[in-house]
């Protein structure tokens, strides 16, 4: 019986690995990998490493989460270092969490190893800070796409007027509905929004708004791409001004 590592792999740039990463990565029998896993990160996985992917493409699992846990079990039965490597932070926003959780009902042992969330290195690496003082004292993380099983919502959307900066993943195919909502319920309209894509990458590009123009003429934005919302965003100007962002627009 092998041991199941459920790994963050961070936001894209691979020196954003974590050293515990990088090792399990270079020891792993087996490595079942998502579709926001940047390549250059296997190539430090071994030669006779088995890689399988296991990603989610326009919405929809190329496996279905079942699958992925039948795989999952199979490998601890079969390989005695199974690596499950997720973008980001395994726990967040994630299937790190059922993952997990079927392991444990199985009685497989694994291991959580966090990665670095993109939800704050990827801001960071446009120059935006999440908080900042006299600015923005609170942040709020949010899913921009939620189980369409749901009878409705678990986001407070009344809440959210109080929190000084947003941060919104997967939110691009629902970017104008987000930005009617936020001023449904009491935000700026002329409050500035950011839309980072391919984060943290040489691909990165940043696109600046306001809630009111993307509630109404919203610009042209690729997943993957993380929005971010409030005043924190003007700092970016000046930041990168000074060279903070290096080699990322």
């Amino acid at each position: 019986m092998g041991k199941v590592y459920i790994v963050g792999a961070g936001p894209g740039d691979p020196e954003l690995l974590t050293l515990k990463a990088l090792r399990l990565i270079k020891s792993a029998d087996v490595i079942l990998y998502d579709r926001l896993i940047n390549q250059e990160i296997l190539l430090f996985a071994k030669p006779d490493c088995e890689l399988v992917y296991v990603g989610k493409e326009d919405g929809k699992h190329t496996i279905e989460q079942e699958k992925i846990n039948e795989l999952l079990l199979k490998y601890a039965h079969t390989r005695e270092v199974v690596v499950r490597l997720k973008g980001g932070d395994p726990f967040i926003f994630g299937r790190g969490g059922e993952e997990a959780l079927f392991l444990a009902e199985h009685s497989i042992e694994f291991e959580i190893v966090p990665g670095v969330s993109s939800f704050y290195s990827v801001p960071a690496y446009a120059g935006i800070p999440i908080t900042f003082r006299g600015i923005s004292s609170s942040f709020a993380v949010i899913t921009g796409h939620e189980d369409p099983r749901k009878e409705k919502s678990n986001i407070d959307w009344e809440s959210l007027k109080g929190i000084n900066t947003l941060i919104i993943l997967m939110g691009v195919s629902r970017r104008k509905e987000i930005a009617k909502r936020l001023i449904e319920v009491g935000r700026d309209p002329k409050e500035p929004v950011a839309f980072i894509e391919n984060g943290t990458t040489e691909r990165q590009r940043v696109i600046l708004t306001d809630l009111y123009e993307l509630s109404t003429n919203p610009p042209e934005v690729s997943p993957p791409a993380i929005m971010v919302v409030g005043e924190v965003v003007r700092l970016r100007e000046k930041l990168v001004s000074f060279n903070f962002v290096l080699k990322i627009n």
